[in-house]
């Protein structure tokens, strides 16, 4: 078994907090996630996240104008400098205060960053400064009195637009230029959420959190406004001075008769001074209204309105939350925080749409280049949406579980993934994708437990509702509920290898419940234990219908189900028992226990195999409010969730902790580990507190700071809560695994933790893995192989070097009509291995016929023999299958429907055409009924003779007839 999984993607987060940005094309957006990246691609419709992270949760983002370079900063004022390129880290920089906004100058030259009340300007890295050192300050301004919420820049990279929470506007240069100084622009009551110029001018609007939008109008355009050089500057006034004192010391020497002509030049220097004053006072904000009136550069205020006054009105409380403007379509959207936003044509502030999409405050709303998109997110919700709003279309609507996400099951292919919440939702996930593509929510409380069926129509979860539904794939509805007589909270549920019976197992009421699927009816109750059932699981076996469950009695215990007495055979353990997990053979049965402790049992025998001693392998983490150590914490660490893989030989193990571990079955020893998150903003990383938090009254993270204004502030959890917590406090929510699932196919495994659904997959970069490698395999004998046209030779060492390009040439340089034969030749330990690169082969190759007879003729020639496919490559296979069928499917429907249009606007154009023939052919014949009737007269007089001697010839040769008769 390989062991180079590699963090792949992460699905059931869709946005967390921050800024979204849009890709330079508009067809994908960037959605931060916690402390990682989101890309979706709206065109190919996936997602991808990037496997770079961060030590606590990105805040602001900022795209260059190429699309080459992402700036994320996080909420402790880290900064990452991304090459979306390489997807690679390529420099870090650590600010000294929390940014609250940053954005790329529109030529890619600088980037500004807020902080405070301060706006630092920074050299962007690039072809247009010419060096490498991403974060050169240039300059700094000082914004205003309160800290800066939001800047802008305008379309030539010159100015900048800086809105504060003093309620304020600032419009300043990042060079000193002729005509300009820095202006305020006032009028709102209320702290400012956005500031916009407008396309190639100086115009601007500004937008407060009370609604209020303002419209400035700039008296210069920026081709009035020049650019000064400060350094001439300075050298004129140093050389004046010296002139002057120059000028000074020889007046005192001068004659009286010289007397009236250092008068003059005196004046001469006076007048030049004074207009170097005045172009000094032109940098700087004048305050003396006469000066003010006289400067040539100033805005007038046009208008000012009150966007969505209606609807606030209604609800007291309401305030705009985010908004953005599109300088090309000249559209405004802005997001309330009732969930609603509204779309206005400017300068008329014309409301032209208005939609709500939840009952949660819109964090985030961006229009793409062409302003026909608009990105809204929640972050409440987790909710991110893409909406057409001229047709008023969805592109994209993704929300992940609000809450915990606690159960995970693969579908038998490996091309689904259902997810279970404490929101009561059941997610559906496409591994390939990564969008939910359906949400069932008939559920009424958390969602304990989710299973599919191994024919993939449909899947059974459980609640603590006291229900367990089964959910239709292919049709998407609840097409089953089962109930049990009296009320009962359920923990956990599995399903038998027929597919014909359910089993539940309760929290509140020690009992298993046995349900029918077909009928529906509860078969059987089955009794035994004393303490709440924790997890449940049917043997994987066709020939065997064995049920183990474990409880909190210390216990577990092993089931016939299909005898009608509760029979069954008891083994005693030292602990509680947290998770149950069948091995593939269905022989063994691995137990996780409170303790910490992982033990083998054989399922016939009830023989003990092994015990993994796991305890010391879960990293201990302190949280901020632990008055223990970390290794005293350690004692109460334990798996939760074990999962087989495919061979049997290791198990995947995850659990209140922060890393998820693979043991060796019979070896009992830790082959690898992994840590799912280095994110710093979960409670539960740190081995050791701060010594600056331990003070002499104890640790300063239990002491509860209240503001008595604001309603309470709270940091501090709930006591004994453990999933989640449903009140308005503010706390870091705790690392952990709940539940850890392999791929059927063996390529990866999936790991529902408070990060998200973290999918780890092989990793697909190994550059050299060859297989029974000998002396003589090379690529040159390959290639001379295929010229000597011995393709089985050159399949064959292909296989063994191990190289896509290699097996790509061997592969195809066979014809097609000696398939069948290199296929009933090859050795038994290489059809294995053919058969899984053949799967691989069939996601990206566009030759899907020829690669399909290769997948027919191995079939047809290995597969009546025992022990040469395994059950993963033959799931691999199915899998890609089922995805190009997928995918030609919507190909041909689309083609169906497009070919469907393009012949119905054929026929309606040639319709048009006779019609339009048929009006000139019949103007054509009133202005021409003269001669047409002669033409015709002429030709009815032509037909009657010709018809005439016609008749006399056949009349002729009747009576030759007769003659030569008689």
């Amino acid at each position: 078994m390989k062991f180079s999984y590699k963090f792949s993607n992460l699905l059931g987060s869709i946005y967390r907090n921050g800024n979204l940005l849009f890709t330079p094309d508009g067809n994908s957006i960037i959605s931060p996630v916690g402390n990682r990246l989101t890309l979706f691609d709206l065109k190919n419709n996936k997602a991808c996240t990037l496997s770079l992270e961060s030590r606590y949760n990105y805040q602001s983002l900022a795209l260059s104008p190429d699309g080459s370079l992402l700036l994320a900063v996080n909420d402790h004022g880290q900064a990452q400098l991304i090459s979306m390129v390489s997807c690679t880290v390529i420099h870090q920089h650590k600010f000294q205060h929390v940014v609250q906004c940053v954005a790329f100058s529109p030529n890619g030259a600088h980037f500004a960053v807020a902080m405070q009340n301060l706006v630092f300007i920074f050299k962007a890295p690039g072809e247009i400064t010419g060096e490498y050192n991403p974060f050169v300050l240039e300059r700094h301004y000082l914004g205003g009195f309160d800290d800066v919420t939001c800047l802008d820049w305008s379309s030539d990279s010159r100015f900048l637009i800086i809105g504060c929470r003093d309620n304020s506007s600032k419009v300043i240069a990042i060079n000193y230029m002729k005509n300009f100084r820095t202006y305020i622009l006032g009028g709102h009551t209320d702290s400012m959420v956005a500031c916009f110029f407008e396309n190639n001018s100086m115009h601007a609007n500004t937008i407060s959190r009370n609604g209020q939008l303002c419209l400035w109008e700039c008296s210069l355009e920026p081709s009035q406004i020049g650019t000064h050089n400060k350094n001439n500057k300075t050298e004129q006034l140093s050389l004046q001075s010296k002139r002057n004192k120059k000028a000074s010391t020889e007046s005192a020497e001068e004659s009286e008769d010289d007397v009236e002509n250092t008068v003059e030049k005196r004046t001469a220097n006076t007048t030049t001074e004074e207009s170097i004053a005045e172009q000094m006072v032109d940098e700087n904000e004048v305050k003396d209204e006469d000066v003010k009136r006289a400067h040539p550069f100033f805005y007038k205020k046009l208008a000012r309105h009150y966007l969505a006054d209606e609807p606030r009105k209604e609800k007291r409380d309401a305030v705009l939350t985010t908004a953005h403007y599109n300088r090309q379509t000249k559209v405004l959207v802005v997001g309330f925080s009732t969930g609603s936003f509204y779309l206005y044509e400017l300068p008329e502030v014309n409301m032209i749409h208005s939609l709500s999409i939840s009952d949660y405050a819109i964090s985030s709303a961006l229009f793409n280049i062409t302003g026909d998109w608009v990105a809204l997110a929640s972050k409440e919700m987790g909710q991110l949406m893409v909406w057409e709003w001229q047709s008023e279309q969805y592109i994209m609507k993704q929300q992940g579980h609000s809450s915990e996400m606690s159960c995970v099951s693969y579908s038998p292919d490996g091309q689904y993934i259902a997810t279970g919440g404490e929101d009561s939702k059941v997610k559906l996930w496409n591994t390939q994708s990564g969008f939910c593509f359906v949400t069932f929510s008939e559920h009424t409380s958390g969602v304990t437990g989710v299973q599919f069926s191994r024919s993939k129509k449909f899947l059974v979860s459980c609640s603590l509702d006291g229900t367990v539904r089964a959910f239709d794939i292919i049709r998407y509805r609840n097409f089953r509920t089962f109930t049990s007589p009296t009320p009962v909270q359920f923990s956990c549920v599995a399903m038998d290898f027929s597919d014909e019976l359910v089993v539940a197992g309760g929290l509140d009421v020690f009992e298993l419940y046995l349900w029918s699927v077909k009928l529906g009816t509860l078969l059987e109750v089955i009794s035994g234990h004393e303490g709440p059932v924790s997890s449940i699981a049917f043997a994987p076996v066709a020939s065997s219908s064995t049920l183990v469950s474990g409880s909190w009695d210390k216990t577990i215990k092993i089931w016939n189900c299909l005898e009608n007495k509760s029979e069954h055979e008891t083994i005693d353990l030292l602990s509680d028992v947290t998770c149950v997990a069948f091995s593939p053979n269905g022989e063994n049965v691995a137990i996780a226990i409170l303790n910490g402790n992982i033990v083998v049992f054989d399922v016939k025998t009830a023989a003990q195999i092994s015990t993994i001693e796991g305890r010391n392998d879960l990293d201990s983490g302190r949280l901020d409010t632990d008055v223990v150590t970390a290794d005293k914490n350690k004692q109460g660490k334990y798996f939760s969730s074990l999962e087989y893989s495919a061979d049997g030989e290791c198990i995947l193990a995850g659990g209140k902790s922060r890393v998820i571990c693979i043991y060796h079955v019979k070896e009992a020893v830790l082959l690898k580990k992994f840590q799912i998150t280095q994110n710093f903003s979960f409670d539960g990383m740190n081995e050791f507190i701060n010594r600056r938090n331990l003070t002499e009254f104890g640790n300063m993270a239990l002491v509860e700071q209240r503001e008595e204004l604001e309603g309470g502030n709270v940091a501090i959890r709930l006591p004994g809560v453990q999933k989640g917590d449903m009140a308005a406090r503010n706390f870091k929510p705790e690392v952990k695994v709940f539940s850890v699932k392999f791929s059927p196919t063996g390529q990866a495994f999936a790991a529902a933790c408070t990060e998200g659904l973290c999918i780890y997959s092989l990793d697909k970069g190994v550059v050299f893995d060859p297989f029974d490698l000998s002396l003589e395999v090379t690529p040159k004998a390959i290639k001379e192989s295929l010229k000597a046209k011995n393709y089985s030779k050159a399949l064959i060492m292909a296989l063994k070097l191990n190289e896509n390009n290699l097996l790509n040439l061997a592969l195809e340089a066979t014809p097609q009509q000696d398939i069948n034969l290199i296929c009933s030749t090859l050795p038994n330990k290489f059809a294995h291995r053919l058969l899984q690169i053949l799967s691989k082969l069939l996601q990206t190759s566009p030759h899907v016929e020829f690669y399909l007879k290769w997948c027919c003729c191995l079939l047809f020639s290995h597969g009546n023999k025992d022990g040469v496919f395994q059950h993963t490559s033959l799931l691999a296979l199915h899998e890609s299958i089922s995805r190009k069928y997928e995918s030609l499917n919507r190909i041909c429907d689309f083609n169906k429907f497009t070919i469907r249009s393009l012949l119905k606007t054929a026929q309606t154009r040639n319709l048009q055409n006779a019609s339009q023939n048929a009006e000139l052919l019949q103007s054509t014949k009133d202005s021409n009924l003269d001669d047409e009737d002669e033409d015709m007269l002429l030709i009815k007089t032509e037909s009657k003779q010709t018809d005439e001697f016609v008749e006399e010839s056949e009349e002729e040769d009747s009576s030759e007839e007769e003659e030569d008769s008689d």
